[in-house]
């Protein structure tokens, strides 16, 4: 029977590790998470303004085309009354051709051919203005041609500019992953390292226990009953504890957001007093106690966590003594920020 729970006490030590162990992949799984969505935020952003631009070049090519039919439509009107006058021309000039032979010697006759040349001539600056609107809708329609030709390539570079930030945007995604990898593999070192040190330095205790990823120490070894003053006898363990965290921040670069958290727990027995209303107080103020005393030792305070539980994460389920004295504790990660 004292085996069995000496091995549910065991499994119970590492279910913690396995928790954080846990969470950290959920961390990152919602930083790459959160940058997906940054990144499909841009991509949206850069597809939206590309969309609007395409709209714009669509409704300027169709209204481009509609007139550009509508010019070609006038030219062949403009070319068909164009030639339509040159054969009444042709036609005036063999009717005065015609009537000049028949009229040799007739003044009235000759009056006739008169006003035929004038007819002709007034026909002939006719169909010099209609050939003269002719060729300015020819430049029209040549200049048409030609925004045409820069709409089409406005749109084309448009094309261009959305594959190069796609492109941009999943080479970000890939490094933003790699570094993030790296970071992670970097913090894991440094916390081996961590509590390998700890190990070295506290050695085999029971009420100061290194459990998976986290430090614990029972809440008796640093604070009296129902508060949250530190024990005279705390300062040595925490000092070592200093000790070995500033030891270590000296090796760990500078650009790696680190942080030292320190988590207080309580029992599940409700404490109801005028300085604590609830265990979460008591939980919350005995963290902020350690974290306070590890910064007075010189640990950066940008490097400091304190978190509460109360008593809504025990290790151990049962209502014994010894129980609740396990649920009892503060807990120590390195961990990212």
């Amino acid at each position: 029977m004292a085996s069995r729970s000496a091995r549910n006490a065991r499994s119970l030590n590492v279910w913690p590790g396995y928790v954080d162990a846990l969470a950290t992949l959920l961390l990152s799984v919602v930083f790459l998470l959160t940058v997906f969505v940054v990144g499909q935020f841009f991509l949206s952003q850069e597809l939206s303004g590309r969309d609007t631009l395409l709209a714009r070049l669509n409704r300027q090519i169709a209204d481009l085309t509609d007139l550009l039919s509508l010019e070609r439509s006038t030219r062949r009107s403009e070319a068909e009354a164009a030639q339509g006058l040159r054969t009444t021309l042709l036609a005036v000039e063999a009717d005065r051709d015609r009537i000049r032979a028949e009229a040799q010697g007739n003044a009235a006759t000759q009056g006739a051919a008169g006003d035929l040349d004038k007819q002709l001539q007034a026909e002939r600056g006719a169909t010099r203005r209609a050939l003269s609107q002719v060729d300015i809708l020819g430049e029209q329609i040549s200049a048409m041609r030609r925004q045409l030709a820069a709409l089409e390539d406005a749109l084309a570079a448009s094309e261009n500019r959305d594959r190069e930030s796609q492109a941009r945007i999943a080479d970000l995604g890939s490094r933003l992953n790699v570094a993030l990898a790296q970071k992670v593999q970097e913090l894991a070192r440094y916390r081996s390292d961590f509590f390998g040190r700890l190990r070295q330095i506290l050695g085999e205790r029971r009420d100061i226990r290194i459990v998976g990823d986290r430090f614990v120490l029972q809440s008796e070894v640093l604070f009296p009953g129902g508060s949250a003053a530190l024990k005279p006898e705390a300062g040595p363990e925490l000092d070592r504890i200093a000790g070995a965290i500033l030891e270590l921040s000296k090796q760990i670069p500078s650009d790696l957001p680190w942080v030292l958290r320190v988590d207080g727990h309580t029992d599940a027995r409700p404490i109801a007093s005028a300085q604590f209303p609830s265990n979460w107080s008591l939980s919350a103020a005995r963290a902020i106690a350690v974290v306070q005393y590890l910064a007075a030792k010189g640990i950066p305070p940008q490097h400091l966590l304190a978190g509460a539980f109360g008593e809504f994460q025990p290790i151990d389920a049962g209502t014994s003594e010894d129980s609740y004295a396990r649920n009892r504790r503060i807990e120590m990660k390195l961990t990212e920020r």
